[in-house]
């Protein structure tokens, strides 16, 4: 679900709301409806807040906006009154409130101690992961211009002048050994904040690239690039997230290590950090060896794993069967024990699925057939040399191996010495391939689900496949400029701890009705600026006021929900001077 701004004008008053939309499948297509229209609370909802806000703990830069202050008078030159230094302020202002519900600000303070640095290096890593957060870039970007023109120097109380590009690569150094006891206080903290059960765990790996030759990188190598990159050197990363979403744990490999080879290092790792609980391991077709489920089962480990498409092959009978349950709108699926009795498979059928495949063996059997049209119809029209033929029929197949399994070609040498080419199409793949498509199978040793149950926990790998997705884009984890290992290691922590924000305020919005949308959310209250209100006086000088702008319906609503009280003010000075 997400969330709508929507505004209604009745009469002469403009009225407000966010619209929850829920998007859900039919057989038309995707399709919208709005759930509930989130408006502004009632004086019962405000009175909640207000209570809420009071019994936070911690809250040191929160300001209360019931907070009743005493008026003060001054003549003021309203001529001469001006706005200077606006700066961004929502954004890291969310970011702070998430870090001190989160406790992640006293961890921080409480592992990186301040000691000869000119700026307390807890505070230098909580903007790293606040310019993760709101506007990733490189750390001379956060240096000498994000920190410059962002409310944090107010926030937390640190001089423009002491960041620096140095201090930023200095803190990455001292965050970076503290990786494994942030990984367990975060796993507990968040189990408590949002009662996350870790039953399940769900395991994929993905790869980033690198702008340069990493060269003191060791585990800097060219492999299988998810970003289309095979030009360039690469790290793995292997994340284990819970079945909401939430990062659990992650580990770096070498960029040329296969998927199947992270398994049995990053299970090891989770156990002996967490305990062996009664855990399901979730993993995808990748990482299925026989090898790896072997592992999983000698180890009392229960599990539930994607096969290779070829595995198909076995249940060929089961797949021509005319009855199958259905799972929901547009999937089927079955249980089909194995013969030893100790695992249990599961035949899944998507109609959505089917339609896809098929569309794409229509169209690669298409170019195919085309393509060999065209080298027959050279090969008739002039001589050429059946090895260069054979060549080209190669590469054709090759170029669309969806479809290369319909055809059968062979490349003679004519009497006369010209190349002669013969096809036809494979009848049996074509009706294994009807037969298949949209079908696929997983395995697991839980024999007591029902296929219903087996299958929604396998398709909650699209949480981990999300969170990659999210810390490459919004994120922007790649590609990594540092050269160093240990620098490297450390961009992806603030990553990690950044997307630990993102789901923190993933969960709080779904905790406040407003969907499962935070990048909207955020992007909204990032809007918010702080502006610095200067206001000449009688006596010769002025007062600045450093003020925060007024939060518009929508946000104000944003606000009344997340529980979240803006400070209306930063602080107050008095100056003199020619104005």
């Amino acid at each position: 679900m997400y969330i709508r701004p929507v505004t209604i004008k009745r009469g002469r008053k403009r009225h407000a709301y966010w619209a929850l939309v829920e998007s859900y499948r039919t057989e038309r297509g995707p399709r919208q409806r709005v759930v509930a229209y989130l408006g502004q609370m009632d004086p019962q909802g405000r009175l909640g807040v207000k209570h809420a806000a009071q019994g936070k703990e911690d809250r040191r830069y929160q300001r209360d906006l019931w907070e009743k202050t005493e008026p003060e008078w001054v003549e003021v030159d309203i001529q001469r009154l001006r706005v200077e230094n606006a700066r961004a302020f929502g954004g890291v202002w969310l970011g702070l409130e998430l870090m001190d519900r989160l406790g992640l600000r006293e961890f921080l303070d409480k592992h990186l101690p301040w000691e000869r640095e000119e700026a307390p290096p807890s505070l230098m890593a909580a903007t790293l992961v606040l310019a993760r957060l709101c506007e990733p870039s490189s750390e001379l970007h956060i240096a000498e211009h994000f920190y410059r023109h962002s409310a944090l120097s107010d926030l937390l109380g640190v001089p423009e002048e002491r960041v620096n590009e140095d201090r930023l690569y200095r803190t990455l150094d001292a965050l970076w050994p503290h990786k494994e006891a942030l990984e367990v206080f975060l796993k507990n903290r968040l189990g408590t904040l949002f009662k996350l059960e870790y039953d399940l765990l769900l395991y994929d790996v993905t790869s980033t690239y690198f702008e340069g030759q990493a060269k003191r990188n060791p585990l800097a190598r060219h492999g299988y690039s998810r970003d289309h990159r095979p030009d360039c050197l690469q790290v793995c990363i292997a994340l284990v997230v819970s079945k909401s979403g939430m990062p659990i744990g992650y580990e770096v490999f070498e960029g040329n290590r296969s998927d199947m080879k992270t398994l049995q290092p990053v299970v090891t790792v989770m156990e002996e950090r967490y305990g062996k609980a009664a855990r399901i391991w979730v993993v995808d077709r990748g990482m299925a060896s026989q090898e790896n489920v072997t592992f999983l089962r000698e180890g009392g480990r229960r599990y539930i794993v994607g096969t290779p498409k070829a595995m198909l092959k076995r249940f060929e009978r089961d797949l021509m069967a005319e009855k199958w349950p259905v799972v929901r709108e547009g999937l089927e699926a079955k249980l089909c024990p194995s013969p030893d009795g100790e695992e249990t498979f599961i035949l899944c059928r998507s109609r959505d699925r089917r339609e896809k495949e098929r569309a794409m063996h229509d169209r690669f059997e298409k170019r195919i057939e085309e393509g060999l049209a065209a080298v027959q119809a050279q090969c008739e029209a002039k001589r050429c040399d059946p090895v260069v033929v054979a060549q080209r029929v190669g590469r054709l197949l090759g170029a669309n191996t969806r479809g290369a399994g319909a055809f059968k070609v062979e490349v003679e040498t004519a009497p006369d010495g010209r190349a002669k080419v013969t096809w036809k199409k494979e009848e049996a793949w074509r009706a294994w391939a009807r037969l298949s498509e949209g079908c696929y199978l997983l395995r697991s040793n839980i024999t007591d689900w029902t296929p219903q149950e087996l299958w929604k926990a396998y398709i909650q790998l699209t949480d981990a496949e999300a969170a990659f997705r999210i810390q490459k884009s919004d994120l922007v984890l790649r590609p990594i400029w540092h050269q160093k290992e240990e620098r490297v290691k450390a961009h992806i922590l603030v990553c990690f701890l950044a997307y630990v924000l993102w789901k923190m305020l993933h969960l709080t919005c779904e905790q406040a009705g407003l969907g499962d949308e935070p990048r909207r959310v955020l992007g909204e209250l990032s809007k918010l600026q702080v502006v610095d209100v200067v206001l000449p006086t009688k006596k010769g000088t002025a007062i600045r006021k450093r003020c925060v702008s007024r939060p518009n319906e929508h946000q104000a609503i944003l606000l009344q929900r997340l529980g979240l009280n803006l400070p209306a003010h930063l602080g107050t000075t008095e100056c003199s001077g020619n104005f």
